[in-house]
């Protein structure tokens, strides 16, 4: 399977669609209950956290543990619809009041599932959207290769 395409702006929305080797429930837990495996350590606010969290429920947080025990809040649960579709309020490295907010959908295709990450909410941040919106694209992009291996099947990613 070829890695993600770079992420896309459609309208003020930052979109980016890719597939991967596993079924919806698969794909939709490996996100939300094993994103360790794949978000990288040197993108967090600890730096190495011991665990990262999405707890599964509307309203409920996103955060991640430090080593020390030190929890730091990355978001909020808006939509939790496992194992198609999660919506999150996101603000890793901001304040709550600058969150945009984040919606993954996993749809089941032949050969895996077809995911789609938009992400919007940039205007509310005025002039500093457009730049955020270009970093976080390459950002995505990255972790949707990472997130694909996390994926496959053992011996094949």
């Amino acid at each position: 399977m070829t890695g993600p395409g770079p992420a896309r702006v459609d309208g003020d929305d930052l979109v980016l669609e890719f597939a991967v080797r596993a079924s919806p429930a698969h794909a939709f837990d490996t996100w939300t209950r094993r994103p360790a495996l794949w978000w990288p350590g040197d993108h967090t606010a600890t730096g190495a956290p011991a665990d990262i969290v999405f707890e599964p429920r509307p309203g409920g947080r996103i955060f991640e543990r430090s080593t020390a025990g030190v929890e730091v809040d990355w978001g909020t649960v808006l939509d939790w619809r496992p194992p198609y579709r999660l919506r999150y309020r996101w603000h890793l490295f901001f304040t709550p009041a600058e969150a945009t907010e984040v919606e993954v959908s996993f749809t089941a295709v032949a050969d895996g599932t077809a995911v789609r990450l938009v992400h919007r909410g940039w205007q509310r941040l005025g002039t500093a959207g457009p730049p955020r919106r270009g970093r976080t694209g390459q950002v995505w992009t990255a972790l949707a290769t990472a997130y694909q291996r996390a994926c496959a099947p053992p011996g094949t990613g």
